[in-house]
């Protein structure tokens, strides 16, 4: 028989890159010599159980140097064989393994949002427990391909990923277009929390590269129109006055380029704003934190307790006027008290009271006839 004739054991060179190789043949000749490098263990099986592990080094296949093989013994050659799966699993670092897919749809902290998270990135991994392996996997998957292996690891660290990301976001209200700040935190958790799953496996990730969590496209869209919207409002004042810039921006820039059909619009414009002219706009609700990665820290969240109240302001749209010294509330022009507490506006005028002729303010004597000033009546 051929394989009666067969010298030597070892992983072929084109085979050097599996992460398990199994040998061919399950007839393994009495005294044939095995090779086992230095970062790999040979494991030999038989009906599901490990009869006998060889470590790195050369050896001759025996039960008198390897305990354990005198029980695999393959009757039909009357001995001089052993009847054993050998396996040789190699327990160096691989790389270029990759993941990626949907993590979950999840709310935006800041936005309310409901949007679709993804992940994509690369990793290593390494066999930590060869016999375990061995035991726990090779029954489940082929583990000769190292495909179907990293294949099963993603998955693994998918399913980490869809709970402890969640988690995160949640309890710490990470907000979802500033993720990309909280990658190194969130990768050392992934990584963590897989070995956890993986290590009664055997398998361990050691590293990983190209981490990137982010959004479906049409989400992405929505939440950077909806920051920039929220950004553009408060610069304006509010998001009535920022919409009618926007309308009158476009406007604009249609019959700049000789659009038919806008000045209808710049009318509507005009009739919308001389509608509101003298109504306040009512204040947004804003989110109580700015988006990541911004300048400004966004929306002003409410006054700390305990701090002075903010005089009244004037109505959006009112035409500038007089401030009462009072109450601080604007007041249109022309009016002689004020709106708010009918304080008197108009400063009184005081009059010579020998020639009528009206006294400057703070004059002690007449300018035309030298008599001196009297206090002006209140109210007058």
């Amino acid at each position: 028989m051929a394989l009666l004739g067969r010298e030597f054991i070892a992983v072929p060179d084109d085979k050097k890159g599996q992460l398990v190789y199994k040998w061919p043949d399950q007839s393994i000749r009495r005294y044939t010599r095995a090779i086992v490098n230095a970062d790999e263990l040979a494991i030999f099986v038989n009906t599901g159980k490990i009869a006998a592990t060889m470590g790195p080094g050369r050896h001759q296949i025996d039960a008198d140097e390897i305990p354990g093989l005198g029980i695999i013994i393959d009757a039909a050659t009357a001995g001089r064989a052993y009847r054993a799966e050998l396996y040789f699993v190699a327990n160096r670092e691989f790389t270029g393994f990759t993941f990626g897919g949907r993590i979950d749809d999840v709310q935006d902290p800041q936005t309310g949002l409901i949007v679709t998270l993804r992940v994509f990135g690369d990793y290593a991994m390494r066999v930590t427990d060869p016999v375990m392996l061995i035991m726990n996997l090779l029954g489940t998957l082929d583990v000769t391909d190292n495909g179907k292996v990293s294949n099963w690891v993603s998955d693994q660290m998918l399913k980490v990923l869809r709970t402890d990301i969640t988690t995160q976001i949640v309890r710490n209200s990470w907000p979802i277009l500033g993720l990309s700040a909280y990658t190194p935190e969130i990768e050392q958790k992934v990584i963590e929390n897989a070995n956890r799953q993986l290590e009664t496996y055997g398998v361990a990730i050691t590293r990983m590269g190209n981490f990137d969590i982010n959004l479906a496209e049409e989400d992405q869209k929505q939440l950077k129109t909806l920051a920039k919207d929220t950004s553009y409002s408060r610069l304006a004042g509010s998001f009535n006055q920022y919409a009618a810039g926007e309308m009158a921006l476009g406007a604009g820039q249609g019959m700049a380029q000789g659009g038919a059909g806008v000045g209808g619009a710049f009318l509507g414009l005009g009739l919308g704003m001389g509608q509101q002219g003298g109504q306040p706009y009512p204040p947004a609700a804003p989110p109580p934190q700015g988006f990541a990665g911004g300048i400004g820290g966004g929306y002003a969240g409410p006054p700390p307790a305990g701090s002075p109240p903010a005089p009244p302001s004037q109505p959006l749209g009112a035409p500038p006027g007089v401030t009462c010294s009072a109450c601080h509330t604007g007041n249109p022009v022309g009016a002689k008290f004020c709106q708010n507490c009918g304080t008197g506006l108009v400063p009184a005028v005081a009059h010579c009271t020998n020639c009528g002729v009206e006294l400057a303010p703070g004059a002690r004597f007449c300018a035309a006839c030298g008599t001196p000033s009297a206090p002006p009546p209140a109210g007058s």
